[in-house]
């Protein structure tokens, strides 16, 4: 008998070891300017993203989840480190010169870096030396020199990402550095998909995928056959019927690469991860509810899509409210994959594994920092936090605060600063302590008559 007890021990164990062994495959899809209602799924009736739709219910979708900042660079940086990109210095999307600056301007935006800092770690990095194959398929913009690209920063493989901010054309040839063309005419999307499709077949490890999607960022093209359908539609949810059918496209191309990870049996454990980098451009959107869009730091700005599918973990059909921002699913892949930190090491974001099983994360406040002009000019550069219900916005043109209860006013129309100032300065001071911890960069006076060159 005890012999039998003996035994079955050491098979559990040698079982639990097993399965212990093999870790998780993950799944990254990252899109590009897609806004919080850019999908059918977020209530938005003119759309169709089929795919989307369904995996947003077969696992946990945030209603109140943050890009880092409200453009893709920063963004990218949060999400494939764990870093702010304020803590990075990286702040803005691309070289900051004369073409993002308004003449009249008063301030002068600090100095941003427009590649990774040299020996920074990222998921590819930490994944691969925990056993994983790490294959990127997309966007980068995080570096314009080959050395800077995804192969230079722990990925196996690289089809698409470079320095672009966005395609030259979505049509084959591309004109983009990192993808060979293939066929004429054929769709960067489903080209993204494929090689993303043939690299996966070929993998015998745990897979680390980064599908950061061109799309649905301009220029306005997708395939005509989906286009068909938007048009004469447009109005409140659709301001042009190509960017209709490029998220159409980009659905397609996303539920392809689901499928074939069911397909593999790969679906049963993978963490599966969809989101934005930043809002929807208005020029290409409608954000509405949310005030403005890419570029600002009001919600149409930094509120994205976030759907989370973690078989074990997650249950179907929940809905958290509870914010959360970029640097957040970084931590969240480590957690999955094992991959702990060393000891001299610190994220900014934490894992949401015990908030996708249902449990409460402890409270705190998250803050976004962009002391730019974005490309169209029209913001105004500052910083921001969120705490609970409220939002504060600073303004470093003028020093002003603008104060919102976003669980009344999702809109931000309604500025609370005259009405609790004590709230609004106890905000501040916290937005100033994490400024200060991060050593981000602040903008400076500029003289009077100053060239802008």
């Amino acid at each position: 008998m005890l012999r039998t007890t003996v035994l079955f021990i050491f098979c559990t164990l040698l079982s639990a070891s097993g399965a212990a062994a093999r870790a998780p495959d993950i799944l990254y899809i990252v899109t590009d300017d897609l806004g919080w209602m850019d999908l059918h799924v977020q209530g938005n009736q003119k759309l169709r993203s089929p795919n989307l739709d369904a995996f947003a219910k077969a696992g946990v979708r945030f209603t109140d989840a943050y890009a880092a900042a409200p453009v893709c660079s920063p963004t990218r940086s949060a999400l494939i480190t764990g870093l702010a990109p304020a803590r990075l210095h990286i702040t803005q999307h691309g070289a900051d010169t004369a073409r993002f600056w308004p003449e009249d301007r008063i301030l002068q935006p600090p100095p941003t870096r427009t590649s990774l800092p040299p020996g920074t770690t990222t998921l590819a990095d930490r994944l691969r030396a925990h056993g994983y194959a790490t294959g990127f398929f997309g966007k980068w913009h995080l570096g314009k020199e080959e050395s800077e690209w995804p192969p230079q920063h722990g990925f196996d493989v690289n089809v698409g990402g470079c320095g672009l901010g966005g395609p030259p054309t979505y049509w084959d040839p591309y004109r983009i550095p990192a993808i060979e063309p293939r066929k004429q005419g054929e769709y960067l999307s489903d080209r993204l998909a494929d090689e993303a499709i043939t690299w996966m077949r070929k993998q015998d490890k745990p897979i680390f995928v980064c599908l950061w999607t061109y799309n649905p960022h301009y220029p306005f093209e997708a395939p005509e056959e989906l286009t068909a359908h938007y048009r004469g539609k447009e109005g409140p949810g659709l301001k042009n019927p190509i960017y209709g059918s490029q998220i159409e496209a980009t659905d397609r191309a996303i539920g392809r690469v689901l499928d074939e990870l069911a397909r593999q049996g790969r679906d049963r454990e993978a963490l599966v991860i969809v989101t934005s980098d930043n809002g929807g451009w208005t020029g290409a959107t409608d954000n509405r509810p949310l005030r403005a869009g890419k570029g600002y730091l009001y919600e149409g700005g930094i509120r994205v899509p976030l759907f989370v599918r973690w078989p074990g973990v997650t249950e179907a059909g929940t809905v958290v409210e509870t914010p959360v921002t970029s640097m957040d699913l970084a931590a969240t892949v480590i957690d999955a994959a094992g991959a702990h930190l060393n000891a001299d090491e610190s994220l900014d974001g934490v894992s949401l594994r015990g908030l996708l099983a249902g449990q409460q994360l402890e409270p705190r406040a998250l803050c976004f920092h962009y002391p730019h002009w974005a490309f169209h000019k029209e913001n105004r550069p500052g910083s921001a936090i969120r705490k609970g219900d409220y939002k504060l916005i600073r303004h470093y043109d003028d020093n002003s605060l603008e104060l919102y209860n976003l669980a009344r006013d999702i809109g931000e129309t309604k500025n609370l600063v005259q009405r609790q100032p004590q709230l609004a300065r106890e905000l501040n001071a916290m937005l100033s302590q994490w400024l200060k911890e991060t050593k981000a960069g602040q903008p400076t006076p500029r003289a009077a008559g100053k060239s802008s060159r």
